[in-house]
């Protein structure tokens, strides 16, 4: 047997079966149309973003991360709540374009920006968050064509990490950002083309669960901020200190003590170095906020033992869960906090093993957890699925296709 990950809090039970916003799993999944279906809760998303406004320091900002869910109504939902957005690419620009969203309170990160991309930012007054001294170039030329002025900040790949992150975006050698020690060149470069300067953007892990090691990384951001502000010779009007904040998958994991994290950052921001007194601060969260609001349900379609063992066989499977499966970065396997939706308060009784219907040994959603005696028809739950499910895995795989969407 293997334990579960631990279901996150917000989600309650009706009559027995799990609730969304006091809505039954079936009725969810009828509403929708069918399964396999990922259902957002818009109360947790808003629960979750007043628990982290009232830990924060109050002049720090918050951004929402695109690339984390960028389902259309989600935006529209999160667009009151937040101060800015985050994108990863054209597509994602268009995305907040549909979603009514203020171009100039988002910002545009990521190697590899295409010209066309550039462009479109350039024109829609986004700011750049450029990665390359080639890129830079390239922008300013584009923006030269235009003849409109360009938003253009730095993204530093800064000399260190943040400990005990899942994805380490920073120290040594790295696609993303500018080495440190070329920055302030490229910065005086931009400040004399006449475009807009705005900032610096550093960023060096995420999900991470250790409040110690954010805010370590936190103040070797600001540090590293006001040296280059220093060596730049020009104020420093914003500082996308990225995010980082990790949410519990698995058993033993502890939630991030975001209190002692805010109170740090609290701190710091009283004694903060001259060169950046004046400066912009936000943080760019994106599972965080949305991770532990969503939840995937897959329909069993059938039942079947093999050499003594389980499974629990499903309409759903990797090609919209690939990070549950445990093939997204992930070095061992463990269990994602799953649930029989459909039988939600009931005891766990046998042991089984939940999997997905592609014909590969990695379709496995569930590995030899302790459930409810589930049969065909019953819904299962997978948790934490709110960021990098439906657009972070192969929908495509085998034809089958992507999941249904619902926010309540």
């Amino acid at each position: 047997m293997k334990p579960l990950g631990p279901i996150p809090s917000g989600f309650d039970a009706v009559d027995g079966e799990l609730a969304v916003g006091g809505v039954r799993a079936s009725e969810l999944v009828a509403r929708a149309g069918g399964t396999p279906l990922f259902v957002y809760s818009k109360a947790m998303i808003e629960q979750r973003v007043a628990k982290l406004r009232s830990a924060m320091p109050d002049d720090l900002s918050i951004h929402y991360a695109v690339k984390a869910n960028p389902y259309i109504p989600l935006l529209e939902s999160i667009k009151g709540l937040v101060d800015g957005f985050d994108i990863a690419s054209g597509g994602e620009l268009e995305l907040v374009r549909k979603a009514g969203i203020d171009l100039a309170t988002v910002s545009f990160a990521g190697p590899g920006k295409r010209d066309w991309e550039l462009e479109a930012a350039i024109a829609a007054g986004v700011t750049l968050n450029l990665e390359s001294e080639g890129e830079a170039a390239r922008a300013l030329a584009i923006a030269g064509n235009l003849g409109k002025r360009p938003r253009l900040a730095i993204r530093v790949n800064p000399d260190f990490e943040l400990r005990g992150s899942g994805m380490k975006m920073g120290g040594g050698a790295k696609p993303f950002g500018i080495d440190t020690e070329r920055v302030p060149a490229l910065a005086r470069k931009i400040v004399a083309s006449g475009a807009e300067w705005r900032g610096l953007h550093i960023f060096a892990g995420s999900q991470a669960l250790s409040s110690e090691a954010i805010i370590e990384a936190q103040g070797n951001t600001l540090d590293l901020a006001a040296r280059l502000a220093r060596e730049i010779g020009a104020p420093l009007p914003h500082l996308n200190m990225g995010g980082g904040f990790g949410i519990p998958y698995f058993a033993g994991d502890e939630p991030l003590d975001i209190g002692a994290v805010g109170k740090a950052l609290s701190n710091r921001f009283e004694n903060i170095p001259q060169e950046i007194a004046k400066t912009q601060f936000c943080i760019e969260l994106g599972r965080y906020l949305v991770g532990e609001a969503g939840v995937y349900l897959a329909c069993i379609v059938d039942r079947k033992e093999s050499h003594g063992e389980l499974y629990l066989v499903t309409d759903g499977g990797l090609h919209h869960q690939l990070a549950a499966s445990g093939n997204f970065g992930t070095v061992v396997r463990r269990n994602y906090p799953v649930a029989i939706a459909t039988q939600f308060t009931r005891s766990p009784s046998v042991e089984a093993s939940v999997v997905g219907c592609l014909c590969t040994p990695l379709d496995r959603l569930a590995d030899k957890a302790m459930l409810p005696d589930a049969q065909v028809g019953d819904l299962v739950a997978i948790f934490c699925a709110g960021a990098y499910g439906a657009t972070a895995s192969p929908a495509a795989f085998l034809g089958q296709g992507p999941a249904l969407e619902l926010l309540v």
